[in-house]
């Protein structure tokens, strides 16, 4: 009996120590690539500056900008619309809008192209109808630029702005808008005077993440030859062989994301203290009918049919006409390394921020909340920012092992974590951490703090407690979590591409080679599967929307 308080009071440090040495863990490949930036193996940062990186930086800019204005006006738009407003359409479509968060960019990349391309559909009818023999025969505009590049990503980014500001509105009080109304605001008075100001922070939210996407993204920017801080990356990585140069490309956008994750984390807590003021009743719609409604629902539609529609319409179309791919024993491969992958990760992801979130929830001092928020460093960071930070330490810590099993047991075992997808899961699990951990945290946060107190005065310890209590309260959390890490993993492609093992495809990454080859027949049921997954995620997202 004297004995059993003394063990408890001993074992309350160890979790805390465990999640801050995990925590650690997941920080360290953004930590790799700091070092590497700044001690390389041969510096070419003057030759960057002088030649490749303006341009890869101003091309950058170039995408944000315009998917800035897309995401903006589409997503705070449409979210306007359906909430402060009832036209024909507008209940399904409050919900459709979300849709697009299902279909990777570059999927919509491969459709745009290939609808709008010289042989795509819209110019070969122009060429039937006009009687047109060549492209010297009329002018259409190119879409394999920088500005289509945007157009596509605008599509499928929007609804991270959408969603934060369709909360945001329904979070306004009625009485506020019934206030301006009768002092003599229309619509677009009571939008920009009232509405948007509101609403702002959780926009500019929305745009963060938004164009935390940007940066991440590869398969898009390859697809349309525009040249980017992440293809950069790739290009001074692989075709240069110059790690140090890739990882002060990979600096730069380190930086840029640590300042869009500000953005972010400022515009939610600003979010959340104007929820606040929330009065007791909420907004009531505003019924819009002839061509107001017409309009408003064009408006809505637009976004979901480019996002959503056009890139499943095109994936079918070609599924259907060679049925033949769905047999194809790559495509089976693929799969069953997907799925293979993508559960491990998911898995060890959830495990793993289970321990950190509540280890650094039982720490005391501010450098637990501190550490909490750096490990979310992850999910901003670019998958080729992270693979470079991973695959460097790995590759040497592999060939150590290699050897030094070679020395005691006389045998070779090879690569064992950069040879096989042991780096390319380590490498989900730093990208998604952020992910389980903020709907683990959420949901630890709904439990009743009595509960685990009861646990402990019956004698059961902190690890009892998280077994005991959180864990069987928690299960609905935890799956939901499981769930979204799958997903992402699932679609993730820059990761993928540098850290897969020679000859392993995975789903994204086979629609990404097919596709690049112009084989969208190929390509189509790998892109159809991915796009079914992300679906299973939009539903989890309505889902908690709604309840």
């Amino acid at each position: 009996m004297t004995l059993a308080p003394y063990l408890s009071r001993r074992a309350l440090p160890f979790w805390p120590l465990f999640a801050g040495v995990l925590a650690l863990l997941i920080l360290a490949p953004v930590v790799s690539v700091v070092w590497l930036a700044f001690h390389p193996t041969e510096n070419i940062w003057p030759h960057l500056l002088s030649t490749v990186l303006p341009r890869y930086l101003l091309n950058t800019l170039r995408l944000m900008l315009g998917v800035t204005v897309l995401a903006v006006v589409a997503g705070t738009g449409a979210a306007w619309l359906v909430t402060v407003h009832r036209f024909p359409g507008s209940r399904w479509l409050d919900l459709a809008l979300f849709f697009p968060l299902a279909v990777p960019a570059y999927v919509g990349a491969y459709a745009l192209v290939d609808i709008l391309d010289y042989p795509g559909l819209v110019q070969s009818w122009l060429r039937q109808a006009m009687g047109w023999q060549s492209a010297r025969d009329y002018w259409f505009p190119d879409v394999r630029n920088a500005w289509g590049a945007s157009l596509v990503l605008g599509g499928a980014l929007y609804p991270y702005v959408y969603l934060l500001a369709r909360a945001a509105f329904r979070e306004q009080s009625g009485t506020i808008h019934d206030v301006a109304r009768a002092l003599g605001a229309g619509p677009y008075r009571l939008f920009w005077s009232v509405g948007l100001p509101l609403a702002r922070p959780a926009i500019a939210a929305g745009v963060a993440l938004a164009l935390m996407e940007v940066l991440a993204d590869y398969g898009t920017v390859q697809h349309f030859g525009v040249q980017t801080l992440t293809t950069g990356i790739f290009t001074t990585w692989l075709t240069a062989g110059n790690a140090g140069g890739a990882a002060q490309i990979a600096l730069v956008v380190l930086v840029m994301v640590s300042g869009l994750m500000w953005v972010e984390r400022a515009g939610r807590a600003q979010a959340r203290h104007h929820g606040l003021s929330r009065a007791d009743r909420p907004i009531r719609p505003i019924p819009l009918a002839g061509w107001r409604g017409g309009f408003a629902f064009l408006f809505c539609f637009l976004p979901f049919a480019g996002g959503f529609l056009l890139p499943v319409a095109v994936m079918l179309y070609y599924a259907w006409a060679a049925p033949s791919g769905w047999l194809s024993p790559d495509l089976g491969r693929a799969l069953a390394h997907t799925l293979l992958v993508a559960s491990l990760a998911a898995l060890v992801t959830v495990a793993l921020a289970l321990v950190v979130v509540f280890g650094l929830r039982s720490a005391r001092g501010r450098w637990a909340g501190r550490l909490s928020a750096l490990t979310a460093l992850g999910y901003a960071t670019p998958g080729a920012v992270l693979a470079l930070g991973l695959l460097i330490p790995l590759a040497s810590l592999d060939h150590h092992l290699a050897d030094l099993v070679s020395v005691v047991t006389g045998r070779d075992p090879g690569l064992v974590l950069t040879g096989t997808a042991t780096a390319l899961i380590l490498a989900y699990v730093v990208r998604f951490f952020g992910v389980a951990q903020g709907g683990i945290a959420a949901g630890m946060g709904r439990v009743a703090p009595s509960l685990p107190m009861a646990a402990r005065m019956l004698g059961r310890g902190q690890g009892g407690a998280l077994f005991g209590v959180y864990l069987p309260i928690m299960r609905g959390t935890l799956a939901t979590a499981l769930v979204m890490v799958f997903v992402d993993s699932v679609k993730e492609l820059p990761a993928t591409l540098l850290l897969r093992p020679f000859n392993f495809n995975t789903l994204a990454t086979r629609v990404f080679e097919q596709a690049s080859l112009e084989r969208l027949h190929d390509a189509a049921p790998a892109a159809l599967l991915v796009m079914a997954v992300g679906l299973c995620a939009v539903v989890l997202l309505i889902r908690g929307d709604h309840r």
